[in-house]
């Protein structure tokens, strides 16, 4: 894949990303998805000014408050992590089944990470596990039914293609379609889901 279209493919995705986020907070009511809605404007060619990053912390803090950091160990952080891994592998999965490498990303680039392109790919799913976090909050200790739940956000419905599918079908039609975009130079091709909050 040539670098201009994965460069076009991440910032179709980075944006999607931020975009998800904005929506999680307006449904929670919190004022900071104005700052998000503002950072989606200022999105540039492959995320140059780190939109992405600095929607992160914006977005973080206004789901779990301004003392949130994604690096402390606490409940909340291994119910993301432990979601997250969730969605790492069914990604990962569907790369493999469909031919590609998952060590080769996009913009991840970590040559520890076995999974760069898993965790390119996911991006704007990681929304979901969001969600799911949320409704989970506050967390005093990730049990075996709090990761049933996690576990379970793949067999909820999201509209993809113009049809309600379960997260996990949503996630071979997506790849699909981003497999399309890169081989085809195409980044319109990318379906992403919608869901209803």
């Amino acid at each position: 894949w040539g670098i201009q279209t994965k460069e076009a493919v991440w910032t179709e995705i980075v944006t999607e990303k931020i975009r998800k986020q904005k929506e999680l907070l307006e449904f929670l009511g919190k004022d900071e998805s104005k700052l998000l809605h503002s950072y989606l404007q200022e999105i540039r060619w492959n995320d140059e000014s780190n939109r992405e990053g600095h929607a992160a912390k914006v977005y973080f803090n206004a789901l779990f408050g301004l003392d949130f950091t994604r690096t402390a160990e606490n409940p909340t952080n291994a119910a993301l992590n432990y979601g997250y891994s969730i969605l790492l592998s069914a990604f990962a999965r569907e790369i493999t089944s469909n031919g590609y490498i998952t060590q080769l990303g996009l913009f991840h680039d970590n040559m520890f990470n076995q999974f760069n392109l898993a965790s390119d790919l996911m991006e704007p799913f990681r929304i979901l596990i969001d969600r799911a976090v949320i409704m989970m909050y506050p967390i005093e200790d990730l049990d075996h039914e709090g990761k049933m739940f996690l576990v379970n956000t793949l067999n909820q419905e999201v509209e993809i293609d113009g049809r309600k599918q379960y997260v996990n079908n949503a996630i071979k039609i997506y790849c699909k379609s981003v497999f399309d975009a890169l081989n085809e130079n195409d980044s319109s091709l990318i379906q992403f889901y919608r869901f209803e909050l």
